[in-house]
């Protein structure tokens, strides 16, 4: 365009400046909102964590067993693999007989996607019967969302030792 012609020239950009403007806002979005959203995530996760553990230690296993998916899948260490949510419940039924007192920390969430998340974490619990022992280890969990529920879809661990 030249001046003259009846039209408004467009102000002059400087070079830089929008896509500086908009890098500095994406990053900040990047670095701002993930670690509070993650951080919320733990916190929901560990809640979760908190009633199936007060669950379990309260002989309460048909509460255990509501927190998995209808077709979950438990994979104990040195056990066979236990699918679907009754043989699940048979499962911690008879856990509870030789353990107690357990205790589920939730180190890592990973969010996959709106509708399933990914939980890394420690276990502690105590065997039950005589010369009763400290056992410690670590967990990887995914959670689905159900409705308006977070449910778990995959359970495995395996001790320290």
């Amino acid at each position: 365009m030249r001046a003259g012609d009846g039209m408004i020239a467009p102000a002059p950009v400087r070079a830089g400046r929008p896509i500086m403007r908009i890098s500095v806002l994406l990053a900040c979005a990047c670095l701002c909102f993930p670690g509070s959203a993650r951080a919320q995530d733990t916190a929901i996760i560990q809640r979760l964590n908190d009633q199936f553990a007060n669950a379990f230690n309260s002989g309460d296993i048909a509460a255990v067993a509501a927190h998995y998916t209808e077709d979950a899948a438990v994979l104990p260490p040195g056990a066979e693999m236990v699918m679907g949510r009754n043989a699940i419940l048979a499962f911690w039924q008879a856990a509870s007989k030789q353990m107690g007192d357990l205790r589920l920390t939730a180190m890592d969430v990973k969010p996959l996607g709106s509708g399933a998340a990914r939980e890394i974490g420690t276990f502690a619990l105590r065997t039950k019967g005589p010369g009763p022992r400290e056992m410690t280890g670590k967990y990887v969990v995914v959670w689905e969302k159900v409705g308006d529920d977070w449910k778990l879809a995959t359970d495995i661990w395996n001790t320290d030792k």
